[in-house]
């Protein structure tokens, strides 16, 4: 089991079975519409009012990646530097106790690059007899984490990931995703992310995971 105690524990406490749950909906009910099916993977959208963006929610699949090794290598900040191309800066470290992750992701020319700032828990559930690992993430303020110039914080990021077997050697994977990357991002990039890195991204992991198995 993966912790990163303090604050976590309370921001998450709730939404580790609501994660777990969203492995059995065979589809997000209306407003949520699907945005798009490609490589096995089902992605949906909501439209959120307040900030004039989209919540995503993906449906997919690793195959021959065990559960277990998928939140291994997605836990694993180091090799993650090693196999996703668009990770300009990421490390973990302690303020105040609590342990804290900053992240710069590079962004396309002329744009600027983002950061994040947050926290994240890991917990291996046991739900209704099965075995389920569990992934949530949300953004913090830290001031020991200033905004550096010419990059954007995006201050509101939230993720869920929710793992569990196939019943074969692979694994079903739901994710659950906000962010508000500020500043003026094209919709053509916006679409290209949503449509398009989502699958890719996955297609890497699962290229990571086979790689993570043989380095140890």
């Amino acid at each position: 089991m993966y912790l990163s105690g303090g604050r976590g524990c309370c921001y998450f406490s709730e939404q580790f079975r609501a994660a777990c749950r969203e492995l059995d909906q065979p589809a997000p009910v209306a407003p949520w519409q699907l945005l798009v099916e490609s490589m096995g993977v089902r992605i949906y959208r909501l439209y959120d009012e307040q900030s004039g963006l989209y919540e995503y929610k993906i449906f997919g699949g690793l195959a021959d990646c065990p559960p277990k090794l998928c939140a291994d290598v997605y836990m694993d900040l180091d090799f993650r530097k090693q196999w996703d191309q668009y990770v300009k800066e990421l490390y973990e470290k302690t303020y105040d106790g609590e342990k804290i992750i900053y992240w710069e992701v590079k962004y396309p020319f002329p744009l600027s690059n983002r950061d994040y700032v947050y926290i994240r828990e890991c917990q291996e559930m046991d739900f209704d007899g099965r075995k389920i690992w569990v992934v949530l993430a949300r953004s913090v303020s830290v001031p020991q984490c200033p905004e550096k110039p010419g990059i954007i914080r995006v201050k509101s990021y939230k993720q869920s990931l929710a793992i569990e077997s196939d019943g074969k050697t692979g694994s079903k994977v739901y994710m659950y995703y906000f962010d508000n990357p500020g500043g003026m991002i094209p919709s053509w990039l916006v679409n290209w992310a949503a449509k398009s890195g989502v699958p890719a991204f996955l297609k890497d992991m699962q290229k990571a995971c086979r790689n993570y198995s043989k380095r140890t």
